[in-house]
């Protein structure tokens, strides 16, 4: 059986749907660096249910495109155009991204919209145990995104020219209406569960008080690490992030300490933590206090309960991909069977909450 990293790691043939016209992209590479530039080869990237991603060789190095999908589209989704904007902006921290070069709303040179940026070499990780890797680099990994995201979070915003990356107020209300209305369009079946999430979450929103730069997706897969150090090299795919709650952002992060290891890629409930060298969710809580200036968080199950049905939200979003014919990935329709174990998992959590 093939493991997740075997799964999606590395690059493959470009899918037909999603072939770019090399031509077209050459001279718009052209325009950027010089005449002498040229296209040696164009893989697409396995990972990623989302913006098509492509490694594009060339003679004077690897770049990285990542476009939109072409189709019918989900309003306000796949925004690369916000991905480049703030992977730009926080190049000028220490929050670790790849370089960008350039965003192209043109959509005669590829067929979409698309950015470019740095290929960023490193590995990236799909198991959440790493289980091909040392006690030491376990903990390392996990050490080094704790610190990431304490970062992200205590970066000033307006000082890098986000101030208007996102409203300031009603992030909670805005992102549960978002993500009922995504599921809602992409919806393929009925559960009970989701639909007691959506009736719940509004009528229980804590009072905010927070903003910061959020990711909307922080988790093992979207970064890469450096395979000697085992720090973080550069965050990837910021398709959902906005000014918002870090809270919410955090506790999206820390749902895999509370989803069954059986949700592969997803969670490490059931692992034996402790003899893998991973971080507890306490300790793990208590490092991100401590880098953010806080005691704890208030309102923790709420959080929990609103980002499994936000999970859920995005993993019917992608079985409406396929239904549609717009999905990148050949695992997209193994979400549809996840969505009511969501759903049943987030719902359990709010009858807990006393």
């Amino acid at each position: 059986m093939n493991t997740r990293d075997q799964i999606f790691s590395g690059t493959k043939e470009v899918d037909k749907k999603l072939s770019i016209n090399q031509s077209n992209l050459e001279e718009y590479l052209k325009n950027i660096f010089g005449d002498e530039i040229f296209i040696n080869e164009i893989k697409q990237f396995k990972g990623g249910q989302s913006n098509p991603t492509y490694m594009i060789a060339t003679n004077q190095g690897d770049f990285v495109l990542r476009r939109q999908p072409p189709g019918k589209l989900l309003k306000s989704a796949h925004a690369v155009d916000r991905e480049y904007r703030v992977i730009t902006a926080l190049s000028q921290t220490d929050v670790p991204v790849p370089r960008t070069y350039g965003y192209c709303d043109d959509e005669d040179v590829v067929g979409t919209k698309f950015f470019l940026m740095d290929h960023v070499k490193g590995n990236i990780y799909w198991e959440l145990i790493l289980p091909n890797l040392d006690e030491v680099a376990r903990r390392d990994i996990y050490l080094s995104m704790n610190d990431t995201i304490s970062k992200l979070h205590n970066v000033n915003f307006e000082k890098i020219n986000l101030g208007d990356y996102g409203k300031h107020e009603n992030y909670m209300q805005r992102q549960i209406y978002r993500w009922t209305k995504q599921y809602k369009d992409s919806e393929t079946q009925e559960i009970g569960e989701i639909n007691e999430l959506i009736d719940w979450l509004p009528k229980n929103i804590p009072l905010e008080e927070e903003t910061s730069i959020v990711h909307g997706d922080f988790r093992l897969d979207n970064m890469i690490f450096d395979p000697e150090t085992h720090q973080v090299k550069a965050i990837l795919d910021w398709e959902l992030s906005t000014l918002g709650n870090p809270i919410a952002d955090f506790t999206y992060h820390m749902m895999s300490w509370r989803l069954p290891a059986a949700a592969k890629g997803l969670g490490m409930l059931g692992a034996d933590l402790k003899s893998l060298n991973i971080p507890s969710e306490d300790e793990y809580s208590e490092l991100y206090y401590k880098k953010t200036g806080r005691n704890k968080i208030e309102n923790w199950d709420f959080y929990m309960a609103y980002n499994i049905f936000r999970l859920a939200g995005i993993a019917q979003g992608i079985v409406g991909r396929v239904r549609d014919g717009t999905a990148s990935s050949s695992e997209a329709k193994n979400y549809e069977a996840f969505v009511p174990i969501l759903g049943k998992i987030g719902w359990d959590i709010v009858r807990g909450i006393k």
